[in-house]
Parts: C-alpha cells; sequence; structure tokens
C-alpha cells in the first residue's frame, strides 16, 4: 500500500519513498512563513552605493527652462529691433534726397516793327501771313515719335510729353489765360515747389527774369486788348531727353499766331505814346515765339506736374519801351514803333537778372494785307 503522498501509480522510475523525500528540508511551515519580513530594495540599492545616477535631479530653478528661453527670445528680438532702428537712423549710405525744384528763369523780347503795323480781317491777315498752313489751336501741338530710354519706358516719354503740350495749351492757348483771366488749370500743371514763385509772378510781376508773368503764360493786357479770333495758328516742334536716371526733360519750340484789336479805350492809352493811332475796327497779328524746358521726375509723371525750368519768349509787334512782365502791349493796326529804342543797360546793375532787350521784327514776318490800309 502506497504512502499518503504517493501518486496512484506509485513513484515515478520506481524510485523507493519518492520526491517528496527530497524537498522535505526545505520546505517551511505556515508560521514560518507569517513570521518573515519581506523588503524589496530600490534600483538604486540593487545597483550599489557607487553608481551615479543616469538623470540628475532637476532644482527648482531649472524646471523653469522653458520660461527662461521665452524671456532670452524675447530680449533678442528687442534688442535685433533696436539696434536696426539705430542703423537706420545712422546709416552712413543714406538714401540721396530728390533735387530740388529750380525757380524758372525767363527772357522777354519784345519785336519792334519796321514800318506801320498791316491791318485787316482775321481770315485775310491769316491767309497772307506765313501763319497761313499752320494748325490751329492744340491740334498744333503734336507729339513726336519716341523710342524708350536706359531708365524711361516709351509710355513714361509719352506721359512726359503730353503733359508738356498740357501746359502749352493752357499757358498760349485757352482764351480765358491769354485775357487776364482765371489761370488755375495752369497753375495745377506746376510742381508744388514753383507755386510761390508763380503766385509771386502773377500779383507782383517784375522785370528781373524770373518773376515776369510773361515767362509763365502768354497773356495780353484786357484793358487794351481783346481777341479777335480765337483760333490761335499754332506750329513748332516737342521732344524729350533723358536728363537723369529719375528726371526727363521736355523742350519746346513754338510760335503762335494771335488775331488782335483794340479794347475800348485803348485809343487814349495809345495816344498817349509816339506809335500812332490804331485803324478802327481793323484787326492786327501778332507773333510770339516760346522756346521753354521742362523737367519732369518719376513723380511728377503720376502726379501730372512739371517744372518750368527755362522760357524764351520774342513777341511782336511791340514797341521796346512796352512793359512785358505782367502781359503783352502789342501795337494795333495802322501803329508803329516810332523812335522807341532799347533801354540802355547798367552792367554794374547786379539787381537785375537780365537786361532789357529789344529786336526787330522782320518784314516777312509781317502779312501783306489784301487791301491796303488807307
Amino acid at each position: 500500500m502506497t504512502g499518503p503522498g504517493d501518486p496512484p501509480e506509485g513513484t515515478p522510475n520506481g524510485a523507493p519513498g519518492g520526491g517528496e523525500d527530497e524537498y522535505r528540508s526545505v520546505v517551511f511551515d505556515e508560521s514560518f512563513v507569517r513570521a518573515a519580513r519581506l523588503q524589496e530594495f530600490s534600483a538604486d540599492e540593487r545597483l550599489g552605493e557607487h553608481h551615479a545616477p543616469a538623470v540628475k535631479t532637476r532644482r527648482a530653478w531649472m524646471r523653469l527652462g522653458g520660461s527662461r528661453q521665452a524671456i532670452l527670445l524675447v530680449l533678442l528680438i528687442v534688442l535685433a529691433f533696436g539696434t536696426a532702428v539705430y542703423m537706420g537712423i545712422r546709416h552712413p549710405y543714406k538714401t540721396p534726397e530728390p533735387p530740388r525744384v529750380q525757380p524758372l528763369r525767363s527772357a522777354v523780347v519784345p519785336l519792334a516793327p519796321s514800318g506801320e503795323v498791316p491791318g485787316g480781317t482775321p481770315e485775310d491777315l491769316f491767309a497772307h501771313s506765313p501763319a497761313a498752313n499752320y494748325r490751329i489751336g492744340a491740334a498744333g501741338v503734336n507729339l513726336p515719335t519716341v523710342s524708350r530710354t536706359d531708365h524711361f519706358s516709351d509710355g513714361q516719354i509719352v506721359s512726359a510729353l503730353t503733359i508738356a503740350k498740357d501746359y502749352l495749351v493752357r499757358s498760349s492757348l485757352d482764351p480765358t489765360a491769354l485775357t487776364g483771366g482765371s489761370v488755375r488749370p495752369l497753375r495745377l500743371l506746376l510742381d508744388t515747389g514753383q507755386l510761390d514763385q508763380f503766385d509771386r509772378s502773377l500779383a507782383h510781376p517784375e522785370d528781373n527774369g524770373r518773376n515776369a508773368a510773361t515767362g509763365w503764360l502768354v497773356r495780353f493786357d484786357p484793358k487794351q486788348t481783346r481777341l479777335a479770333d480765337r483760333n490761335v495758328r499754332v506750329n513748332g516742334t516737342l521732344s524729350a531727353a533723358e536728363l537723369s536716371p529719375d528726371a526727363l526733360e521736355v523742350t519746346a519750340d513754338y510760335t503762335f499766331v494771335y488775331a488782335v484789336r483794340p479794347a475800348p479805350g485803348a485809343q487814349r492809352a495809345a495816344a498817349g505814346q509816339d506809335v500812332g493811332q490804331a485803324t478802327p475796327g481793323a484787326a492786327s497779328l501778332v507773333t510770339v515765339r516760346r522756346e521753354m524746358h521742362f523737367r519732369l521726375g518719376r513723380d511728377d509723371l503720376t502726379d501730372h506736374r512739371l517744372e518750368v525750368l527755362q522760357s524764351s519768349l520774342q513777341a511782336g509787334p511791340l514797341a521796346c519801351s512796352s512793359r512785358s512782365a505782367d502781359a503783352l502791349h502789342p501795337l494795333f493796326a495802322g501803329q508803329h514803333a516810332g523812335s522807341d529804342r532799347p533801354a540802355g543797360t547798367d552792367p554794374y546793375a547786379r539787381d537785375r537778372a537780365n537786361p532789357s532787350l529789344c529786336g526787330q521784327l522782320a518784314p516777312s514776318a509781317e502779312p501783306k494785307p489784301a487791301h491796303p490800309i488807307r
């Protein structure tokens, strides 16, 4: 009979006593197990006292590393911004300033007739004058063929020429401006840097080469002169050239021919001069040649403005003593220049930018009336 711990089939391999007797000495009873004290060592304790931890303990100030990085980044941005502002103010290579607006330089030369001023109807006078084939009004101010330059396109050059044409039309052909009326449309075409000079020239004209009203526009004294025909004959040329990488120069050389007659009451004013009496009811021609130089920067092309740099005007028939700073005072049909001669010029007077000049109107420039004046 087998023991209580033997399996029913008996001890394996016929071993006497079974396998239980071999481990009987290491089996602990229940009281020993309950009395045993269990202790589990930490990782550091199991590794030993001489082992250095792989991760160091983070102190409180190190746990704020993310905030410190943010503060440091903000400080760097502020420093970079301050440096950029400082360098912008103290940069040794400053952007060059645009050229200053130059004042207008002008000259007005009266042309005295060689004899009596021819008279007649405007149609007859124009038909028998050198202006017979001139175009009428703005149609006579034509834009030339253009080609691009190194720094300006075709369109920019056309814009410059168009602005210059507008100036010529408003200053030489507008009946309101010609007879002493409003000049606001003309003023709007000027660079703002020349507006003070323009206003001063029209309010207080002086024959000093800078402040003559006739340097800016063709203007007749409305108290003495009336337009006999508003169809002004025009002929001339426009041209454009690159003045600098940022500016264009437009040159205009035009001849304008006007038909005029005395205004009511002008006879008495003429009688006080040694120029003879005007023929009643007859018209006469006044020829004005204007040579002008304009400057247009890139901003002027956008704003539709220009600078008038130089203006040279020759007009006749006028008496040499005719004051032409404020307006043109032409001689009318039947009048003559008489013994009038240019005023003396003092080379020591430095207050005048240009001396008074006077020329003679060539006989070929005067119309040949169909009917002689009686």
